[in-house]
């Protein structure tokens, strides 16, 4: 199943997003009163739906893409962090630093990668090549703690998602490149195919592609999860995920539900097998 038969994203507000705060505010909320003889009252149940949503994502971390601030590597180099371990020590299975690095076409950069980290490298679109190797959209690359790199040059235009974390086993720790195949999407959940890129002690790294309308239920995480919108658009509980947008869920909480209006392709990094939980 080839990922080009996803279908146009079709825009959808984000429930949490400021934009839609001011509509809880004045004169929209009087307007909203008028004629309203029956309780409750739409604005009260918006604000009580908003105020559960918040409490329910409080444990999670959402970064938008376009909120991440720029931060210039070298020419025609950038990257946005996602994600920042506090003081730079992350817990066991915790990301040290998540960044999604752009390269213009043509420019050269040698990663500034932390000591003693495992590197993921995903090609989000365009290409690059690291060394004698070149790598396209949807290709992964992971390589074991302190292997080093060699200089990244910019084919096309390239955006890549670049994941570091501690290590926390060596055994098989020699590097791995998936290229992307068209013919290596799996069955996974009704209207829901993934792709297993990488895996160990239940642990993964993993791309889902969804179809309009296509759900998980309820279901708790046995590893931190962490989800990188690459197309499309996807509610995590009542948290909307654009393209680029990230969300980290801790060890230990759960998601109430995932579903799409759209579809979408998403990266993820978590469990292997999902603890489904009964509502």
């Amino acid at each position: 199943m080839s990922t080009d038969q996803l279908p146009p994203p079709r825009p959808a507000p984000d429930p949490l997003d400021d934009e839609c705060l001011d509509l809880l505010a004045e004169p929209f909320a009087s307007a909203w009163q008028v004629g309203a003889a029956r309780p409750p009252i739409l604005r009260e149940r918006v604000l009580e739906r908003v105020t559960r949503s918040a409490r329910a994502s409080s444990a999670f971390v959402t970064v938008r893409c376009l909120h991440a601030v720029p931060l210039r590597l070298a020419a025609g180099v950038e990257a946005r962090t996602l994600y920042d371990a506090r003081g730079g020590v992350a817990r066991p299975g915790e990301p040290a630093r998540v960044r999604i690095v752009e390269l213009a076409a043509g420019a050269r950069w040698l990663p500034d990668l932390l000591p003693g980290m495992v590197c993921e490298w995903l090609v989000m679109d365009g290409a690059v090549r690291f060394g004698d190797l070149l790598l396209r959209a949807r290709d992964f690359h992971r390589l074991p703690a302190d292997a080093g790199l060699p200089e990244l040059h910019g084919i096309d235009r390239a955006r890549l998602y670049l994941r570091e974390a501690p290590v926390v086993d060596t055994a098989g720790a020699a590097a791995l490149t998936v290229h992307d195949d068209p013919a290596r999407w799996d069955d996974f959940a009704p209207g829901i195919k993934r792709r297993v890129l990488w895996s160990r002690g239940g642990e993964a790294a993993l791309l889902y592609h969804a179809l309009p309308d296509a759900q998980v239920p309820r279901h708790g995480h046995g590893h931190d999860e962490e989800c990188l919108m690459l197309d499309g658009e996807v509610f995590l509980d009542d948290v909307l995920l654009r393209a680029g947008d990230y969300q980290l869920a801790p060890a230990g909480t759960q998601h109430g539900g995932v579903s799409t209006d759209t579809g979408g392709l998403l990266f993820a990094h978590g469990d292997l097998d999902l603890d489904i939980r009964a509502e």
